[in-house]
Formats: C-alpha cells, sequence, structure tokens
C-alpha cells in the first residue's frame, strides 16, 4: 500500500508539473521570462508528455489499488476440526461393559491433551494482517510536499531578469557584428534602436552613423554610480535566463525614473574621446531629450 501512494503522488507531481509548463507556455507568454521565444514548441511538447505519462501512470496506480483491495477483503473460511474416536481399553475386555471413546482432535494446538485449539474469532493470519494494514494508513505524507514548487510556479512565477542582475553583471558584451557592417539611417525623426545596435554602433562603426541622429530606446532604468546618469538597460541572452549579460547605455540630462521601470527614452550619442583607455567597462552615453514610462514588454529580452 505505501508502495501505491509513493507511486499516486509521483505520478500526481508529474501531472501538475506538465500543466504548469503548458500553462506558462501554451496559454501565455511567461515563458520568455527565462528563455528565447524559439523553445515554446519543445516547452509545449515537453508539458504534453509529462501530463499524458502523468496521467496513465495515474490510472495504472488507482487500478492496482483496487485490486489490492479486492484480493485484502476476502476472508478465509474456516474449517471445522475432525475427531476420531479412540476407545478407552479394550471392547472385548470380558467385562461386558462396552468400551467408552474420546473425542480427540485432529491438528490440535496441544498436542496430546485432547482439547481443540481455541479460537478468537479471527481468521489464520488476522494478527499479521492487521498489523500490516496499520502501517499501510500511515503513508509517506510528507512526499506531498514535492508539489510545492510545482504550485509557487502557478501562484508566484519568477519575472524577468532586472537591475539586480544587471548591476551585479558587469561584464561587456561581447560584438555580435563585425566593423562596418551597418546599415545606413534612413527616414527622419528618432530612429528605434534595440540597445545592442546602439552599442555596436557607438563603438564599431567607421562610418559613425550615430552622429547628429535622434534614436529611441527602450529598458528598464538602473542606477549609476556617477552621479547625474542613469542607465536604460536590456537584458541579452543566447539561451536561456542563466546565461544572460546586461546591456547599457548612460543615459544624461534627464532625472532618473524608479529603479526598474521601463521606459522609452529619446536623445542623441555623445561621442567619447579617450586619450588614454581608462580600465573598466565603459558605456556609450546618451543625451536625453524625452522620457516616457511604458509597460514591460513580453519579450524582455534581446
Amino acid at each position: 500500500m505505501v508502495a501505491a501512494v509513493n507511486r499516486v503522488t509521483q505520478n500526481l507531481v508529474l501531472t501538475l508539473l506538465g500543466c504548469a509548463v503548458l500553462q506558462i507556455s501554451a496559454f501565455s507568454t511567461t515563458y520568455l521570462n527565462y528563455v528565447k521565444p524559439g523553445f515554446r514548441p519543445f516547452l509545449i511538447g515537453a508539458g504534453v508528455v509529462l501530463v499524458v505519462l502523468g496521467i496513465i501512470g495515474l490510472v495504472q496506480s488507482f487500478r492496482q489499488k483496487e485490486a489490492s483491495s479486492g484480493s485484502d477483503g476476502e476472508t478465509p473460511a474456516r474449517e471445522p476440526a475432525s475427531y476420531d474416536l479412540v476407545p478407552q481399553g479394550s471392547a472385548h475386555g470380558g467385562s461386558g461393559v462396552p468400551a467408552s471413546y474420546d473425542l480427540a482432535s485432529q491438528g490440535s494446538a496441544h498436542g496430546g491433551s485432547g482439547d481443540p485449539a481455541p479460537w478468537d474469532g479471527r481468521a489464520p493470519g488476522g494478527e499479521d494482517h492487521a498489523h500490516g494494514h496499520d502501517h499501510a494508513h500511515g503513508g509517506p505524507r510528507i512526499a506531498w510536499l514535492m508539489c510545492l514548487p510545482v504550485f509557487a510556479i502557478f501562484l508566484i512565477a519568477p519575472p524577468a531578469l532586472g537591475s539586480f542582475a544587471a548591476s551585479r553583471d558587469d561584464t561587456p558584451a561581447p560584438r555580435s557584428q563585425v566593423l562596418s557592417a551597418f546599415t545606413p539611417l534612413t527616414g527622419d525623426g528618432a530612429v528605434d534602436m534595440p540597445i545592442s545596435e546602439f552599442i555596436g554602433r557607438a563603438w564599431d562603426d567607421d562610418k559613425k552613423s550615430l552622429t547628429d541622429r535622434e534614436v529611441r530606446l527602450t529598458g528598464f532604468v538602473v542606477p549609476a554610480k556617477k552621479k547625474g546618469q542613469w542607465y536604460v538597460t536590456r537584458m541579452q541572452i543566447a539561451c536561456c535566463a542563466a546565461d544572460a549579460f546586461p546591456l547599457k547605455v548612460a543615459v544624461r540630462g534627464i532625472e532618473p525614473p524608479p529603479t526598474d521601470t521601463w521606459v522609452e527614452v529619446t536623445g542623441t550619442w555623445v561621442p567619447q574621446t579617450f586619450g588614454k583607455m581608462p580600465n573598466g567597462v565603459i558605456y556609450p552615453q546618451l543625451s536625453g531629450r524625452s522620457l516616457a514610462k511604458v509597460a514591460a514588454p513580453d519579450e524582455p529580452y534581446e
């Protein structure tokens, strides 16, 4: 019985885990907080497999439990004791008195005493069965604690990485484009641009295409140690949130909103010249002209 309870618990957790995966991938965009969009079909497939395997396991566990309960409920019938007529003395002893007989039970529990074994009203082996039945009801109740992580996914799904992760990781982003591989900026007005592209054009564009061009960057606010500036930031991932690193642009000339606020900031690139390359990570700068608060995008990573 204990093994059956363990199987029920395991299969139930498996089913709930599959439902949680489907909830964040098939019925919402929450999965984008953890992985890139291309992983959605794989997550949906994995969720379906988990649910199917869990349901099959639950059905088999309940069937085995019913079969076990049916066999335990059958009580074997007690066979009546058989007796032999054992003569006391000779039947032809010459006395003329017929011989007397004893009723001797076969299989008596008391050897040759002739008394039948006492019966306490329970079927043979009933004591052992009752003892095992008490243990079966004990069950591993603590196993249900395995469900807590699954419920946490439903109730308190972790958000996307924000300013805490960005402020702790100052590793410079690797170059995603080769030198002079940027297309010319066309059109009038502010150009919507990913932060990764702005960083690439600021450092690696030989044609200086950002010069005097107004751009619009979208990201969340991260405070800076240097007074008078803050960072508009996006996290970039290659596979999942575990390998994320921050892309930061230092904003000057605009008061910073609260930390982790998503904003659209419009401004122009500030060229930087160095007589000697300073130590540490240097972020490109933007002279801010306007700022607007926006809702966090469904896809928070670049």
